[in-house]
């Protein structure tokens, strides 16, 4: 190599490590509190199943002899016991009737005022209800929950969502770049010292700061291909851009996502009744008998005035992860299928859209990419620790 190489290469590095630290320094404890809240909600599903598990199997006996309620006979049941002001907005429903539906209430304000979670996020709960009885077993105060609040710590900073999102989105952008420079530092001029940098090469006589160095390079290494891949995923719900990025990439060049709101209501109003609900609730469990849960929306009836001119199923195939997914399109009339859009059906570029959640929690695969992801999230949450105790102890160092 020239020394004209040397020299070009030396001051990269020189630049390289200068943005590291002042990126580092800026947004340490920001990335810190981001990490730290995202390896605690990992496993979120996983806890809430085992504090709650005796009101989500509502253990009536013989079901096979009767059948659940009419969905809007439930709500009102559900609507007594709990004798809230506002209305339920939507239920899901689990294919196996040994679960209990969960009847859930939800309101936002949009107000300008509004300027953090507690205010934006008017009610969240959730009821579970036995449906067979409509008795419902246990109400739920979500937005209060351990887990919504370490959510929206991660995803806003409890801030108000419109802009939360980008205080937690800038600095996330941010670590991307440090998590580039840190590859470039770590990258060793010769076969000599990449040995240091692969694994800890500690002995009794090694001392803190070269074992805390050695935490922040060789972790921060090996963890960085893994938290590009989270930070990517994370960045997806700050920034429309990465969501388009993102379809762009995978879809093969579409740049429109699919949209089926053009499915309008053909039926009449007439048409519409009580059995409804039930009417759409049977054609889906005909479809997919071996679909974990299906979400439905009880608020439409009410409105004259709604946002889409249909009725939107959502239907979750896998109990431990969002991807795999179908959308139905119903006519809020009639009760008629429309349309239906499976997971088979979906391009690349939609798959990875529905993956993104999964990917960034690790759910993707189950319990076992969710133990990476908690690993990593840990990793990422020392990061700013270890790199501020290197930068202090060489300023302590030049100082002496």
């Amino acid at each position: 190599m020239t020394d004209k190489k040397r020299k070009k290469q030396s001051l990269f590095k020189k630049w390289s490590a200068k943005l590291h630290l002042w990126l580092g320094l800026s947004v340490g404890l920001l990335v810190f509190v981001i990490s730290i809240t995202g390896a605690i909600y990992v496993f979120k599903d996983e806890v809430e199943r085992l504090i709650r598990r005796e009101v989500i199997y509502h253990k009536e006996e013989n079901i096979g002899n009767k059948s659940v309620l009419p969905i809007r006979e439930m709500e009102k049941l559900v609507q007594n016991q709990v004798q809230e002001k506002y209305p339920i907005h939507w239920v899901d429903v689990p294919l196996d009737k040994k679960m209990s539906y969960r009847f859930n209430y939800y309101e936002s304000d949009p107000s300008p005022e509004v300027w953090n979670y507690f205010q934006e996020l008017v009610i969240y709960k959730t009821a579970y209800v036995n449906p067979f009885t409509g008795e419902v077993l246990a109400v739920y105060d979500e937005k209060n929950s351990f887990f919504n609040i370490v959510k929206f710590i991660h995803w806003s900073f409890l801030l108000k969502a419109d802009w939360g999102t980008y205080v937690v989105g800038i600095p996330t952008l941010i670590f991307f770049v440090m998590l580039i420079t840190g590859i470039v530092l770590w990258w060793p001029k010769n076969k000599s010292a990449r040995k240091q940098r692969f694994w800890f090469r500690w002995k009794n006589s090694t001392k803190w700061r070269r074992k805390n160095y050695d935490l922040h390079s060789i972790l921060g290494f090996y963890a960085s291909f893994i938290v590009i891949v989270i930070a990517i995923t994370g960045l997806f719900y700050a920034f429309t851009f990465i969501q388009m990025i993102v379809y762009f990439v995978f879809s093969g060049g579409e740049t429109t996502y699919p949209d089926f709101s053009n499915y309008k209501t053909e039926a009449p109003v007439e048409l519409r009744d009580m059995g409804t609900l039930d009417k759409v609730s049977k054609t889906i469990e005909e479809l997919y008998p071996n679909a974990y849960t299906y979400s439905l929306d009880l608020g439409y009836e009410h409105l004259d005035d709604h946002e889409h001119p249909n009725f939107e199923i959502y239907v979750k195939h896998l109990s431990y992860s969002y991807h795999k997914s179908s959308s139905l399109i119903f006519d809020e009339n009639s009760g008629e299928l429309l349309h239906k859009h499976d997971h088979e059906d979906k391009d690349l570029g939609e798959k990875m859209v529905s993956a993104n959640y999964d990917i960034h929690v690790g759910a993707i695969f189950g319990i076992w990419t969710k133990i990476l992801a908690f690993i990593i999230s840990i990793i990422c949450a020392s990061l700013p620790v270890t790199g501020f105790l290197v930068w202090w102890g060489r300023r302590k160092k030049e100082k002496k």
